[in-house]
């Protein structure tokens, strides 16, 4: 996701603020996120990281589209994790159609079916820490990581203990959903350059 940055005198925000005050705080202009209280106001991602996801965002919402199965969202869109005292804006997540009741007007109350991070440099560490343990506690039961500057994506499903267990990482291979019905990943698609085009993944998905 995007690097973090400290919140500034023209954007100052209470030091602790409960999800209610924070929703009331944020703007569409302010892209911004709470963990325990803390507020933490994010920069622009870069350009390549806004190519995967904006790929990412495309593709699963054509799939979840043709199979009627639910609904995609992109940033600045805020999942509310009550059960891990956080509030996040995931580069990608999926609600499914069976918990669409989550969907409100302005943010996601509870947690998505599937969410993915994109890793930077800057985020890494917070993508595999904090937020991989708040998404776990708050029990997303599918969570990627995708790493484009290293060429390396790990998938995690929710097992039935509640843990995260690593369905599947590398370079290459193929992932097949197993929240959202007829999504496949082929990982090398991530790294190519330029990506390859919606249409031609979603033939190769049998969807066009």
């Amino acid at each position: 996701m995007a690097t973090e940055a400290t919140l500034t005198a023209e954007r100052s925000a209470p030091r602790a603020m409960t999800f209610e005050e924070f929703h009331d705080w944020l703007d569409e202009d302010t892209w911004a996120e709470l963990a325990q209280g803390e507020v933490i106001v994010m920069s622009p991602a870069g350009t390549g990281h806004q190519d995967v996801g904006g790929f990412l965002l495309a593709v699963l919402r054509c799939v979840a589209e043709q199979a009627q199965a639910g609904h995609v969202f992109g940033p600045p869109t805020l999942m509310r994790l009550e059960a891990a005292d956080a509030a996040r804006e995931p580069d990608v997540m999926y609600v499914a159609e069976g918990h669409a009741e989550r969907i409100q007007r302005t943010y996601i109350d509870g947690p998505a079916d599937l969410v993915v991070e994109i890793l930077s440099a800057s985020s890494r560490r917070r993508d595999r820490g904090d937020k991989y343990f708040e998404y776990e506690r708050a029990g997303v039961p599918e969570y990627w990581l995708i790493d484009p500057e290293r060429h390396l994506a790990e998938f995690y499903v929710l097992g039935a203990d509640g843990v995260y267990e690593m369905a599947f990482g590398g370079r290459s291979g193929r992932f097949e959903s197993s929240v959202l019905p007829g999504l496949w990943l082929d990982v090398e698609w991530l790294w190519q350059s330029p990506l390859p085009t919606v249409v031609s993944v979603l033939r190769q998905l049998g969807l066009v």
